[in-house]
């Protein structure tokens, strides 16, 4: 295993560690997510530091390997391949059909003063649309040049 694994895992313990730190020395609203941040950092970073001396220790040598070749294959295989690239599409569509749905019932419920501001919320969905459709056309266009 790569030691840019085991570099992760000490980065996330001690993120999630300045969390918790932070947690308890302070006493504000983020307090919740704080102690949610640390957990999410620590408890992961834990993980990829045993995983690290899991795998780099002398017994599981070789089997790491063939686990690697595994994956190797699975990562090059072109149903899969094609298979994953359009689930990604079909996310894309429905994530551009939710955020557009969104962004009519926020304002329609504005309107009938269901809600209030929600014309912030209205404009962060039509920014976050025309993002999203900006940047797949820009990887689209440069992937396309690439090959």
């Amino acid at each position: 295993m790569k030691k840019s694994n085991f570099i992760t895992g000490i980065i996330y313990i001690f993120i999630g560690a300045v969390c918790l730190y932070f947690a308890l020395t302070t006493e504000t609203k983020l307090d919740g997510l704080l102690f949610g941040f640390a957990g999410a950092g620590i408890v992961p970073g834990i993980a990829f530091v045993m995983k690290y001396f899991y795998w780099n220790h002398p017994d599981h040598k070789q089997e790491f390997t063939e686990i690697l070749e595994n994956q190797h294959i699975e990562q090059h295989d072109e149903l899969k391949n094609k298979l994953a690239n359009q689930s990604a599409r079909y996310i894309f569509i429905i994530n551009i059909m939710i955020i557009s749905a969104s962004t009519v019932i926020f304002s329609i419920l504005g309107s009938l003063e269901v809600l209030e501001n929600t014309k912030v919320m209205v404009f962060y969905l039509a920014a976050f649309l025309i993002f999203q459709i900006v940047s797949f056309n820009i990887i689209y266009q440069h992937l396309l040049k690439k090959h």
